[in-house]
């Protein structure tokens, strides 16, 4: 069943220009089609721009900046800057325990698997990522990931290398987050069983850098959505 309702595409732009769209991507929602789901970034996308294409993704469940070419030179312009790795990704997660990292650079190579996960192997391809805590709580901290390289699920399986899975993260180690496992005398309804506060993993993109064709640089922000702001008011609301 799908968890999305209705998007309006414009409600989603943090930046527009004549030739690229950026925009706060929900959620729950594929960045190309999906199997499951009846809609996906894409096609939203091209309802409002014929042209549109994506040069890079973000996981279904990631929430977050993404960056849309409306035409093939803007198209070719950011691919390139990406595959030099030239464009600045900044993410923002909450992953479980206390940790405390200064710039802490992970550099292990990600073998993509049969199964569509990923793991850590010298025989896979090179990847690197910057993690830095921005906020440590009773028992989860905020950290920032400025991923160098862009492997498939790299900040997941990178964070979960040094013993920090995501909070909701199952498929690399990540616990369901649940109010009463930080709030103390926490209680739910006679007959009903506690449901978790996020429904999936807490990760976001929170900003993307990057050159328009006219040289001068791009940079948006997207704020947090609703679940990841309240699963930081419950951290912060809850210390010990």
């Amino acid at each position: 069943m799908s968890r999305q309702k209705s998007i309006h595409f414009t409600d989603l732009i943090l930046h527009e220009d004549k030739d690229f769209l950026v925009i706060n991507k929900p959620a729950f929602l594929s960045t190309l089609e999906d199997r499951v789901e009846a809609i996906n970034l894409l096609s939203l996308a091209r309802h409002y721009e014929p042209e549109a294409q994506v040069a890079h993704r973000l996981d279904k469940d990631t929430s977050g900046v993404l960056a849309i070419a409306r035409n093939p030179e803007a198209y070719r312009h950011l691919s390139m800057q990406f595959e030099h790795r030239t464009v600045t990704k900044v993410y923002h997660a909450v992953v479980d325990g206390r940790h405390d990292f200064h710039e802490v650079l992970v550099s292990e190579r990600i073998l993509k698997q049969p199964d569509g996960q990923v793991k850590l192997s010298s025989r896979g391809k090179d990847a690197e990522t910057r993690i830095t805590t921005l906020e440590i709580f009773t028992r989860h901290t905020l950290v920032e990931c400025r991923p160098v390289t862009g492997r498939m699920h790299q900040i997941r399986i990178h964070l979960a290398s040094l013993g920090a899975p995501i909070t909701g993260d199952e498929l690399y180690g990540g616990k369901t987050f649940l109010v009463s496992s930080v709030k103390r005398n926490f209680r739910v309804k006679k007959d009903t069983e506690e449901q978790p506060l996020i429904k999936r993993m807490a990760l976001h993109a929170f900003s993307l850098e990057f050159r328009g064709l006219d040289g001068m640089p791009i940079r948006c922000q997207a704020p947090y959505p609703k679940d990841f702001s309240a699963l930081l008011r419950q951290l912060a609301a809850n210390r010990s």
